[in-house]
């Protein structure tokens, strides 16, 4: 058995019940999904309010791992309490010590199954190039979005989000499970080759580097006056140019899109995601980038092992 201790998490958004719906399916029979031998830790990443079947509490625990909220004395929300306590049991050095970390979630969006990289970590890099080589899954980079922070995987020196959708938040679905399992099979059959020395790296890796998020037109009230342009939804990871229309008001006039970055074409992702309705984000932006594979993320990867 590895000394190395891989940590899934799910319901850390408690209206995202399929992860967790698996996992207690899992505690009911624990040689229903092959580990590879590896040490295998399960948690509910904020189980009141998937009792409440909420997205969160106080404020989004995905949100709540900054230095700043876990070091700050006059915050007691409720997920912050949560953040606290996950590192203080799983974290480095926690009581139950996990290196690695994958954090499931789904989405409203028409994502598919996507993986969730946040900055430029080589390890999570290392780890990510594995499962797009073996399931050819897209990779949103996450980065330079300063608002946006606090994230639960930054947290463990390896790890990454997995995404996949579309479906509705509280709605069980059997096609959602299934994609579940086949990533993380995929996900701990990697790890366990990283582990045995027999991983086969790609030469290199493809990534959607966020560029910035798009709200919704409002009016003065800050109101929307819009909807997504009905040839945009649900084309998440579809390239888009210059004046391509992303929203229509009813009086039938387009809203297109001005290009303000050095791309020729961008990606849209997260088009009309419910869960981002309260942050004003009615999509987020991406480019589209080949990253060669650097062998020093190789040798941080397997140095994780050895530590």
């Amino acid at each position: 058995m590895s000394s190395l201790q891989v940590l899934l998490v799910a319901g850390t958004h408690g209206n995202e019940i399929n992860a967790p719906w698996l996992f207690d399916q899992w505690d009911q029979n624990p040689g229903m999904i092959d580990t590879y031998n590896l040490k295998i830790c399960r948690v509910i990443g904020n189980p009141l309010a998937y009792q409440k079947r909420e997205r969160y509490v106080d404020r989004d625990l995905n949100r709540s791992f900054s230095h700043e909220l876990l070091s700050s004395l006059d915050r007691n929300d409720h997920e912050i309490f949560r953040a606290r306590n996950l590192i203080k049991e799983y974290g480095p050095q926690g009581f139950n010590p996990s290196k690695i970390v994958i954090d499931f979630h789904s989405t409203t969006a028409s994502m598919g199954s996507s993986l969730v990289v946040y900055g430029r970590r080589p390890v999570d890099l290392a780890l990510a190039s594995l499962v797009q080589n073996r399931l050819g899954l897209p990779i949103y980079l996450h980065e330079c979005e300063p608002s946006q922070k606090g994230f639960l995987v930054e947290s463990w020196p390896c790890g990454f989000v997995v995404e996949i959708g579309p479906v509705p938040q509280g709605v069980l679905h059997t096609q959602i499970i299934d994609q579940i399992l086949l990533v993380l099979g995929s996900c701990l059959k990697e790890i366990s080759k990283c582990k045995n020395g027999s991983a086969a790296f790609p030469s290199q890796i493809i990534v959607h580097r966020h560029l910035k998020n798009i709200d919704f037109p409002r009016d003065l009230q800050g109101k929307p006056i819009a909807l997504i342009h009905p040839s945009l939804q649900g084309k998440d990871w579809y390239p888009i140019k210059n004046d391509y229309p992303l929203f229509r008001k009813l009086n039938g006039e387009n809203i297109t899109f001005s290009n303000d970055s050095m791309e020729s074409e961008v990606y849209p992702v997260f088009i009309n995601e419910a869960a981002y309705v309260e942050k004003n984000i009615a999509m987020a932006i991406t480019a589209k980038q080949v990253l060669s594979f650097q062998e020093d993320w190789k040798n941080d990867l397997f140095n994780l092992f050895s530590q």
